[in-house]
């Protein structure tokens, strides 16, 4: 039987690094974890509407850094710092609610992302945009395959939509593929991404995959800052 592995994970160490990044001792894991992931949830609800491509999260022993990866900062930052004060605020008031302990240090970085036509994400979400807009989904799945293959890194690309695909009474898959997307090399870039569109007759699911050519020895220093 054929295993279907997540290619995020599949290339962990080799081209990624982990989204959530600290060591604890046992009794503490536990917390940590359950703290990574009500932050992770309460960010996707806010956020939504943001252009999010990841949320990461970095731990010291006295220090929390949240690092926040958009192609629209200005959205999340705000008039002269306005929107990035109320989102740590209503997060700190989440945690103390859920009785999440605070670290002494809490930072939230906003980061851009240079090339958001080649992030899997960020794509995923502009086509659930579109959908909840009410446009037909062929026409998007098109548009936007052209338009992130139009993007210099980018090899290859794919979209899978499945639901009641043009309000239908019975749910359907349909694909649309330019280029390569080889999932079994691990020197190879693929971001991957799952999104929700949102409809008055159900959820239609949208996966995106990005092949955005391979990583050798020699670049993956460089790869890897970037």
């Amino acid at each position: 039987m054929s295993k279907i592995v997540h290619p995020y994970a599949h290339r962990l160490v080799i081209l990624r690094d982990w989204k959530s990044r600290w060591f604890s001792d046992p009794k503490k894991f536990k917390d940590y974890l359950r703290a990574d992931v009500t932050i992770r949830s309460f960010l996707g609800k806010t956020l939504r509407g943001s252009y999010v491509s990841s949320i990461e999260i970095e731990r010291g022993q006295k220090a929390t850094r949240l690092i926040i990866k958009t192609s629209r900062p200005g959205m999340i930052i705000g008039r002269n710092g306005e929107g990035a004060t109320k989102l740590r605020a209503g997060l700190v008031k989440m945690m103390t609610k859920r009785g999440i302990k605070m670290p002494e240090d809490f930072k939230i970085d906003i980061v851009e992302v240079q090339s958001p036509d080649a992030d899997a994400h960020i794509v995923a979400y502009a086509i659930a945009e579109g959908l909840e807009k009410r446009m037909t989904f062929r026409r998007i799945m098109k548009q936007m395959a052209e338009k992130v293959m139009s993007a210099r890194e980018v090899r290859g690309v794919r979209f899978v939509l499945s639901g009641r695909l043009g309000g239908a009474e019975i749910a359907r898959t349909e694909e649309i593929k330019r280029g390569s997307i080889p999932l079994q090399t691990f020197r190879a870039d693929i971001d991957f991404a799952r999104e929700k569109a949102h409809l008055p007759y159900g959820d239609i699911g949208i996966k995106v995959w990005i092949y955005r050519g391979e990583v050798f020895d020699k670049d993956k220093r460089e790869y890897t800052k970037k």
